[in-house]
């Protein structure tokens, strides 16, 4: 059993306003891609982790990475968006990992997701499905509105879920995704289901939020890097 971690690492982070790629952005002394990479090596399910770097900070990523076993760890140039990040680390499964069985996809600014939520998308692939994404049950109300900001209606939220990463899949359902996807996309599930294939669901985890804006940055620096992320399985 072989399974690969892709880490799309080359957003630019503007909206976090840190003036360097997000995932190298530190938190409590640790960038944010140090700790994703941790979480999914301690998961006991992953056995390599490749990250798209930006393409003029390959060199940069690739230090910052070196604490990491470099027979599992790898770096390539990233793209212009996500989506090309993650097709151009996923060419490089075949190179780091011949026959891989399970291919996840992971958000470096998801640095606190729990190893053991890692090792629940592995073990439902493992277990037979095509696609899994981990969710959370909407705790907002949800209004429809017009162009005009007018409320049309008020959503039925038992039904809704936030969907958090890492993303799960067979390597040949991702590929056949990622060959029919024509522009960029923010959700990789989202492309299995645009080519008609199925997705199944897991519990999320509130831990693994998405540090996107200064605010959630000062989260996690002031709550989640003080606690422990759980025990590895």
């Amino acid at each position: 059993m072989k399974v690969v971690a892709l880490v799309p690492a080359a957003g630019r982070g503007v909206r976090l306003g840190a003036g360097m790629p997000k995932a190298l952005v530190p938190v409590a002394g640790e960038s944010l891609l140090v700790r994703a990479v941790r979480g999914l090596l301690d998961s006991g399910r992953v056995h390599h982790v490749v990250v798209a770097a930006p393409a003029d900070q390959v060199e940069v990523v690739r230090r910052e990475l070196a604490g990491f076993d470099p027979g599992s760890v790898h770096v390539v140039p990233g793209g212009a968006d996500r989506t090309q990040s993650v097709r151009l680390a996923l060419a490089d499964v075949d190179r780091v990992a011949p026959g891989a069985d399970v291919v996840l996809v992971h958000d470096a600014a998801r640095a606190f997701t729990p190893p053991e939520m890692i090792a629940d998308v592995v073990d439902a692939v493992l277990g037979g499905a095509p696609a899994v994404i981990p969710v959370l049950p909407v705790a907002d109300t949800i209004k429809q509105v017009d162009p005009g900001g007018a409320v049309t209606a008020t959503v039925d939220r038992s039904l809704l879920r936030t969907v958090q990463t890492p993303q799960g899949f067979r390597p040949d359902v991702l590929r056949a995704a990622y060959d029919a996807a024509g522009d960029a996309a923010t959700d990789d599930a989202g492309l299995v289901e645009r080519a008609g294939g199925e997705v199944r669901t897991v519990p999320g985890h509130p831990r693994a939020l998405k540090i996107t804006t200064a605010f959630d940055l000062a989260v996690a620096e002031s709550v989640l890097a003080a606690e422990p992320i759980g025990e590895p399985r």
